[in-house]
């Protein structure tokens, strides 16, 4: 309990351990899209909640997925009510200035996020293209995760690491801070087209790896989707295009 009686986050977020536990295998099953009251919605998981074990519990991503995101998805209809609707990706850009940073961002965040992650058996490699630019750009992959890793470890509080094509067309690492991402006018970070991001809020993580942020960025490179950040970076982002999302 906090000092006035209230129930603290990480209170509440070990007692959403328990509930979710108390669920059973019902938490196992697939994720189902929730059409909502506007023109944005929450998008299906394109696995079961289980697929990123052990690396991402499928607890953490039946709460985030179906409790969190939908909540961004809710307040993004209510941000959005009664002005013309524009896709989630084009939200972006004006997002800081129109006043839709937290819920727009936080649906176009983890809407990418989810599609950038897959089971480890699947996770594979980067394209040659992909390769290529990481190289130009970090020197090596080893080099580009240790530089992703420590800038992920070092968001103070709640947070978002990003890889993306900045304006020169090289592959760069930035933060933001709460739900703001790199393609947002007035962001403080490096403007960029994000292809790869990392959430690193608490209920990211906490169920399973407490305080342990660093062990949860280490394991996150063992279900990173590389043949689907790779199509993000030749598709949209070498070429000066937002990578556009379901939702």
């Amino acid at each position: 309990m906090s000092a006035g009686g209230g129930v603290t986050r990480r209170e509440a977020l070990e007692t959403s351990a328990v509930t979710i536990a108390a669920a059973g295998m019902g938490l196992l099953a697939s994720s189902s899209p929730v059409r909502a009251d506007g023109p944005y919605y929450l998008p299906d998981l394109p696995y079961g909640y289980e697929a990123l074990e052990p690396s991402i519990d499928a607890a953490t991503m039946k709460f985030h997925h179906d409790k969190h995101h939908l909540a961004y998805v809710t307040n993004a209809n209510k941000a959005v009510s009664g002005k013309e609707a524009v896709s989630i990706l084009d939200l972006q850009k004006n997002a800081i200035k129109e006043g839709t940073r937290n819920a727009g961002g936080g649906h176009y965040n983890h809407s990418l996020f989810w599609t950038t992650l897959c089971s480890e058996s699947k996770s594979g490699s980067p394209s040659s293209a992909l390769s290529s630019a990481i190289n130009s750009s970090f020197g090596s992959m080893e080099e580009m995760k240790t530089k992703f890793n420590t800038a992920a470890a070092g968001v103070f509080g709640s947070g978002w690491a990003w890889i993306g094509v900045t304006k020169d067309g090289k592959l760069d690492i930035t933060t933001t801070p709460n739900q703001d991402n790199p393609l947002m006018e007035g962001a403080k970070c490096t403007p960029m087209i994000p292809i790869l991001g990392l959430d690193v809020w608490e209920h990211a993580y906490y169920l399973k790896y407490q305080n342990r942020r660093p062990d949860y960025i280490s394991a996150f490179w063992n279900v990173v989707n590389w043949p689907q950040v790779s199509k993000y970076y030749e598709e949209y982002a070498s070429k000066g295009a937002g990578v556009p999302v379901k939702g």
